[in-house]
């Protein structure tokens, strides 16, 4: 099959001439005759799209926490409740 343009259109025919083009209505070219393109994001996707918007983690601040947990130094009561504050206010 061979297409000259949205109008034009060749379709199968035997090897010997002559060859006759088929003309294609405007009508049957129209969006609504082509039918409707659907997305659907399943619940997982739409959770891994939360968790790419999340910041970026801090590694270097991450050590220096987690040496200090390590020595004992990191676990004042200001801080537990600094923390816990802030898992409240994520949660809620």
């Amino acid at each position: 099959m061979q297409i000259y343009g949205v109008s034009q259109v060749h379709g199968p025919q035997t090897i010997s001439a002559p060859h006759q083009a088929r003309n294609i209505s405007a009508d049957s070219l129209r969006p609504s005759s082509l039918g409707n393109d659907e997305l659907n994001i399943s619940d997982v996707g739409q959770v891994l799209g939360l968790v790419n918007q999340l910041p970026d983690i801090r590694s270097d601040r991450v050590s220096q926490i987690r040496a200090q947990i390590a020595a004992g130094t990191y676990e004042t009561s200001d801080k537990m409740n600094a923390a816990l504050d802030n898992l409240l206010n994520e949660i809620a």
